[in-house]
């Protein structure tokens, strides 16, 4: 009975042994690998530095200074309020007759294409919740014609939420 009851203990103590070497290992790597993936502090690189810009003076002293004349400073021109222009209201587009205005509501953004099929040569793109004007759909109804800036091309309907 005394062997059994030693090897048990012997059995118990080097798993117990194995099992902390094991968590206690496992902890220096966690410690040590978030030391290591902690995101540097950003740098500042000289051209994002505020620059101060030095203001001359116009003090302007005479040539020959007297006892009797001090210098004269003059004064700085006071800068004179410039008008800004004022932004003039832009002429809305007219639509073409069955077209409507919709934005882009797939978050990726839209591949433009140049025939109303997934195989077909993609023509530009066109970020999310731009906004574009839908000139016709396709035989299927699947597909739409939309004209985005300068850029004209088919995309999915689903993609798309008509506005007001």
């Amino acid at each position: 009975m005394k062997k059994i009851s030693g090897f048990l203990q012997f059995l118990l103590g080097f798993i117990l042994g194995i099992t902390l070497f094991t968590g206690g290992a496992a902890l220096i790597g966690y410690v040590i690998l978030t030391r290591f993936t902690a995101p540097p502090s950003k740098p500042v690189f000289s051209e994002e530095k505020p620059k101060a810009s030095p203001i001359p003076s116009p003090v302007t002293a005479s040539p020959s200074p007297s006892p009797s004349s001090s210098p004269t400073i003059s004064p700085s021109p006071s800068p004179s309020p410039s008008p800004s222009p004022s932004p003039s209201p832009s002429p809305e587009a007219t639509l073409p007759p069955g077209a409507y205005k919709a934005k882009v509501i797939w978050s990726g953004g839209l591949s433009l294409r140049s025939e109303p099929s997934r195989s077909s040569e993609r023509a530009g793109g066109v970020a999310y919740n731009d906004e574009v004007m839908v000139l016709e759909k396709s035989a299927d109804g699947e597909w739409v014609k939309i004209r985005a800036g300068n850029q004209e091309g088919w995309v999915r309907q689903g993609n798309l939420e008509k506005t007001e």
